[in-house]
């Protein structure tokens, strides 16, 4: 038997937040588009064929929860939003991981998007 710890993923795709973020003094003044695709991992829904919610987290509230959380924040780098934001979702109960790819899309006139992609897990507090 295998002691490998089994999980479902949930995915949030294109959540468009507008927010005060990086170091040019005119970012610091403008709010700008970021977009924000969010993985979390929740352990092995479990629930031999009920089909009950509270097996799984409440996407929506989740959308919604870091959505405030980016329109309000205010940092120099999309890697610290991130990291934040990864955070904010392991603070959720069930959720055990969490994968966050920040986009700006207007960073570069050269290029069609930058981003960073950050993972963060909890602890095994066993």
């Amino acid at each position: 038997m295998s002691n490998e710890l089994k999980s479902d993923e949930i995915f949030i795709e294109g959540l468009e937040c507008f927010t005060v973020i990086g170091i040019n003094d005119w970012e610091k003044k403008t709010k700008q588009l970021v977009i924000i695709d969010v993985s979390i991992f929740i352990l092995q829904i479990q629930n031999k064929n009920k089909d009950l919610i509270t097996e799984t987290i409440d996407y929506k509230n989740l959308s919604y929860r870091i959505k405030s959380f980016v329109e309000k924040s205010n940092f120099d780098l999309i890697e610290t939003l991130a990291k934040e934001i990864a955070l904010l979702c392991l603070n959720v109960e069930k959720v055990i991981k969490a994968k966050v790819k920040v986009n700006k899309p207007n960073a570069l006139k050269i290029s069609k998007n930058v981003g960073v992609i950050v993972s963060r897990e909890k602890k095994n507090e066993n």
